[in-house]
């Protein structure tokens, strides 16, 4: 198993949204690597690691329903939360009853995947920050269900069971499917400038590697 590990998830629905729906929420077909990656930071996560996704296993038939969620049609500036943070603002808030929408979303349903991931150690990392250490740690958390705050299928009210897979993957079905550019992560090597980085996201006897795929920018 070396540093890496295998984590099933599995949950009754799913939203990872595509950033070209501007008012209505479309899903992509499967998890995200950023929101697989975020899945996992919900478990554990410290400055000195960085998670990397190397594969995702789709084990079940790709399913999409119609729901409709309340949102709210506002949101706080990023200069007002700014002045906030350095106290020079007022509090400011997001009335919900007042900017409250009903808006459809477009979700998956019955999702379960399996995603091999390992972490590379950040320039952040200090004397006591080994290998060893935080990949045990990790280990642990997995096995016995901790985490930061509960996992997640993009949003909130969407939550993801998981757990540590520590024998050889199942094969889930054969076949190959072209799901066309996928949101890979963000890129936020510059603060004043951080943008979306894509992929060509090709799902193969159900598994998508992304190890040395070709990202845009």
């Amino acid at each position: 198993m070396g540093f890496g590990i295998k984590l099933e998830v599995w949950g009754d629905y799913a939203l990872f949204t595509r950033p070209e729906m501007k008012v209505e929420r479309v899903s992509y077909d499967v998890i995200t690597p950023s929101a697989a990656r975020g899945l996992i930071e919900a478990i554990y996560w410290k400055p000195a690691i960085k998670w990397v996704i190397d594969k995702i296993h789709v084990y079940n038939k790709i399913q999409f329903t119609n729901i409709r969620r309340n949102e709210v049609s506002g949101k706080i500036s990023k200069s007002n939360a700014k002045a906030l943070m350095d106290g020079t603002g007022t509090v400011d808030f997001i009335n919900t009853n007042e900017l409250r929408q009903q808006r459809a979303a477009l979700v998956l349903k019955d999702v379960r995947y399996i995603i091999e991931a390992h972490f590379e150690m950040t320039g952040r990392a200090g004397e006591e920050d080994t290998v060893e250490k935080h990949y045990n740690i990790a280990l642990r958390r997995m096995r016995t269900g901790q985490c930061y705050h509960t996992p997640c299928f993009g949003c909130r009210e969407f939550p993801a069971n998981f757990k540590l897979i520590e024998e050889d993957i199942k094969p889930s079905y054969l076949g190959e499917q072209d799901l066309g550019f996928m949101l890979y992560d963000m890129d936020f090597s510059d603060t004043e400038n951080i943008f979306p980085v894509f992929f060509r996201a090709k799902m193969i006897n159900g598994v998508i590697d992304l190890k040395n795929i070709e990202k845009v920018g």
